[in-house]
């Protein structure tokens, strides 16, 4: 990471899978961060006792809980995402769609000048197979639309990730391929996801962009920033 980012970052689904590689990759740097998560004990198991009182709990479809998450926040990194197999579960248009529209509408409110939202590969195809659970692409490609359009504006930024297939695997261990366009198929690392979410914090190539990422050849890395340079300013 070539400059560390200065400012504090809300993780909105710290406790998800993905989640908790971001919350490792933004202690390794030492990047001041505050937790958006549903559930304490959940949280306290797997980060420790909330001793900085980062903690801050509740739900982005709730308003004041989530206006709340965001005082003093200067960057939003969103790994909150559906589950679409579990029918007790909230469906993606509530998610998705309204929770992420409703997470970046009042982020910017609260004058958080960042939004890194964690997306998926296919938003775009929406004859996709995974649409035929409750629309889940197309959802997250609404909810992407609204963060696009409320924070490309002067002096506010996003990044926008979709990565392929998510693997609980070692990250570092493969070659990255990042383009535009949603034409690349494949899978990532949940680990090398969440180090790309932390370096577009600070990473040129990565401000008012969205673009797609998969692992390419096994071949153990010491940084991912080079493969920014795979994208068109």
């Amino acid at each position: 990471m070539t400059t560390t980012f200065k400012g504090r970052v809300l993780v909105a689904g710290a406790t998800g899978r993905t989640g908790v590689e971001i919350v490792r990759r933004l202690r390794h740097y030492g990047i001041d961060f505050r937790l958006f998560v549903r559930s304490t004990q959940k949280a306290i198991t797997l980060f420790g006792v909330d001793e900085a009182g980062i903690l801050r709990v509740g739900s982005i479809q709730n308003k004041e809980e989530t206006r709340e998450s965001l005082k003093g926040i200067d960057a939003v990194i969103c790994a909150v995402g559906s589950n679409p197999a579990d029918p007790d579960s909230p469906p993606p248009s509530a998610i998705d769609r309204d929770g992420v529209q409703q997470l970046g509408t009042l982020a910017k409110e609260a004058g958080v000048r960042q939004f890194i939202l964690i997306s998926s590969l296919g938003a775009t195809k929406e004859d996709h197979p995974l649409n035929k659970y409750g629309k889940v692409l197309s959802m997250k490609l609404e909810g992407e639309n609204t963060i696009r359009t409320l924070f490309s504006t002067p002096e506010y930024s996003h990044t926008i990730l979709r990565p392929g297939g998510l693997l609980d695997t070692f990250p570092f261990q493969h070659t990255l391929v990042f383009s535009t366009g949603d034409i690349i198929s494949g899978s990532i690392s949940r680990g090398d996801i969440a180090e790309t979410a932390v370096l577009s914090l600070t990473e040129p190539q990565a401000r008012n962009t969205t673009f797609e990422l998969v692992q390419g050849d096994e071949e153990p890395q010491v940084s991912l920033s080079q493969y920014f340079s795979q994208l068109e300013i």
